[in-house]
């Protein structure tokens, strides 16, 4: 008889972080610097005994934060295994206080978190005041002078549809083509001084999200026209752009998949996962 090779299941989950002390989710040579994707890995490692490799929905970079990054891995642990097992609990006792798993599901082999998004959500937050917050420094881009909600929505109107956005593009990334959908783009107040950029899109580019918002921000500051934000962007040239808001105002807000794939997701309860033989 013939070797019977192990099947493996693949675990689909969502975690969310505070990316302050990381040098982004993917695994860099930072040093004593760890990342997001390296802490969740070791963490997973030592739970399953197995060498664990995650797949995400994206790669934020170095002080960004999530609320609902998605991941997946592969194991060799049979679904059984996760009966007994409250794999967020368990997963959460080996993380440290700033990177949580809040859901986990059992998901089909043709789900892959980087693959599948149809599209995603960021939002970035603006502290609009006189003095900046000792308690929002990690989590939001302090701005002092007065800002003007009406004219950077007339800025972001520019960005809805299908077009080429190597303006916002950083170096340092390698992606066949810049073109991206922007199906929403919107600032909206939240309360009296804070400020929060959202937008959703088929996928974004390198620090894209960053560079429209350090753009627009520039050209509401300097009380440029409108229409030169559309001239950056027909230009193609990162170059012509401003630099990028910092990392700390930016969250990976959520991240959509076709609903046939979520239905096939099946949620790793510990008392209500059905097993079968």
């Amino acid at each position: 008889m013939g070797c019977v090779e192990n099947t493996k299941i693949k675990i689909r989950f969502t975690v969310a972080y505070d990316g302050t002390s990381y040098c982004g989710w993917q695994k860099q040579n930072h040093g004593h610097v760890k990342s997001v994707a390296y802490v969740l890995e070791q963490a997973l490692s030592s739970i399953l005994n197995e060498k664990i490799s995650l797949f995400a929905s994206g790669r934020t970079d170095a002080g960004v934060h999530a609320l609902n990054q998605v991941c997946h891995f592969e194991t060799t642990k049979p679904l059984k295994f996760f009966y007994n097992l409250d794999f967020a609990w368990s997963v959460n006792s080996k993380l440290p206080p700033s990177i949580v798993v809040k859901d986990a599901w059992h998901a089909p082999a043709e789900f892959h978190s980087t693959i599948s998004p149809d599209y995603k959500t960021y939002r970035y937050i603006v502290r609009n005041s006189n003095r900046p917050s000792p308690m929002l420094h990690r989590y939001a881009h302090w701005v002092r002078n007065p800002i003007d909600i009406d004219y950077l929505n007339s800025l972001s109107a520019f960005l809805i549809g299908k077009q080429d956005f190597k303006s916002f593009q950083s170096i340092g990334s390698d992606v066949p083509h810049t073109m991206r959908t922007i199906y929403k783009a919107q600032w909206v107040q939240k309360k009296e001084g804070t400020f929060e950029f959202r937008i959703t899109g088929s996928g974004f580019l390198k620090q894209m999200v960053r560079n429209i918002v350090g753009t627009q921000l520039l050209l509401e500051r300097t009380k440029e026209k409108p229409e030169k934000f559309k001239e950056i962007i027909e230009l193609k040239d990162r170059s012509k752009a401003g630099a990028p808001a910092p990392p700390q105002g930016l969250y990976l807000w959520k991240v959509y998949y076709p609903l046939e794939l979520d239905n096939k997701c099946r949620k790793l309860y510990k008392d209500k996962l059905m097993v079968k033989d």
